[in-house]
């Protein structure tokens, strides 16, 4: 088990998401940074949907009550184990007391927590994910806090301390994603198209699970951007009446009733998950064979990992 000591800014239970419910209103939510969950989970000899702690701008401290093997990927959070440092991308071995302090956020914005057997959470609707505007899912439908005990399920035969992966850098210059032009880029002047991926965004203070809020200059639109609410995805673009873009997150609303200009790749919506307050995010167009190829590669990369 792993025992609570500080919860840290906001660190929930996570796993890939809950799907087949948006139809019924409710959000898919799920890590943010899927990359690194996977490549945790990975290392530590998981399934690829095991639940692990997803923390947020500053990370948990927790004690542990048995021995583990554990890993933490994703952004650059400073961590000791017994005040020791320990890299990211790396699996280690914990004996019962060891201390795991997961520090401020050097680089990135959110860091996972995997252990072997995974987070031994109840599943809401299929998925062990927390929501957190319903209270559902993860530990007690909230945030991690101060005298929780997680439990872990029974590890696999692969779990062993030592495993390694190469570690993804973050920040140093523009977070550039790329986006698949639509569903409603009609309704945008070609002028407006080429301001937006011409232009860096600047990521405002309105970040959270639901959504990105970036300031720049404003899209104009043919004919203002309100419609008639449809379906919306992690990673759609929608452009307000201000002209401003909000890139919907895990937690989005299952419909929106602002034009969508753009919708960021799969591939890169862990990169999206680890933009701060304030870094700088441009744009660039693919199509849609190209975002299926990097799926695909990205796919064979953990087909690997997961054998």
């Amino acid at each position: 088990m792993l025992s609570i000591i500080n919860g840290g800014m906001l660190s929930t239970v996570q796993d890939l998401g809950r799907f087949g419910v948006m139809k019924d209103g409710f959000t898919q939510s799920g890590a943010m940074d899927q990359y690194s969950m996977k490549l945790a989970n990975a290392l530590c000899g998981n399934e690829p949907n095991s639940p692990v702690i997803e923390m947020t701008a500053l990370g948990i401290t927790a004690r542990f009550t048995d021995e583990h093997i554990f890993c933490l990927c994703g952004g650059d959070f400073g961590a000791t184990l017994n005040g020791k440092p320990i890299e990211r991308s790396r699996s280690y071995k914990a004996s019962a007391g060891d201390i795991l302090t997961v520090g401020g956020a050097r680089s990135g914005m959110r860091c996972c927590l995997a252990i072997a057997g995974g987070f031994a959470v109840p599943e809401v609707m299929g998925s062990a994910s927390t929501n957190l505007k319903l209270g559902i899912g993860g530990y007690a439908g909230r945030n991690l806090r101060a005298g929780d005990i997680l439990p872990v399920g029974v590890p696999s035969s692969h779990a062993k301390a030592g495993k390694s992966a190469p570690v993804r850098e973050f920040g140093g210059g523009c977070v550039r994603l790329r986006v698949i032009m639509g569903p409603q880029d009609d309704m945008f002047t070609e002028t407006d198209k080429a301001l937006f991926l011409r232009q860096h965004y600047t990521a405002t203070a309105g970040l959270d699970r639901m959504g990105l809020r970036l300031s720049g200059i404003a899209l104009k639109g043919k004919n203002g951007t309100d419609i008639i609410s449809d379906g919306i995805v992690f990673g759609s673009v929608q452009i307000t009446r201000s002209g401003m873009p909000i890139i919907l997150a895990a937690d989005h609303q299952t419909t929106g009733g602002y034009a969508k200009i753009t919708t960021v790749i799969s591939v890169d919506l862990p990169l999206l998950a680890q933009v701060k307050p304030f870094d700088t995010l441009c744009f660039s167009a693919v199509s849609v064979r190209q975002a299926e190829r990097l799926a695909a590669k990205e796919k064979k990369f953990f087909d690997k990992l997961f054998r």
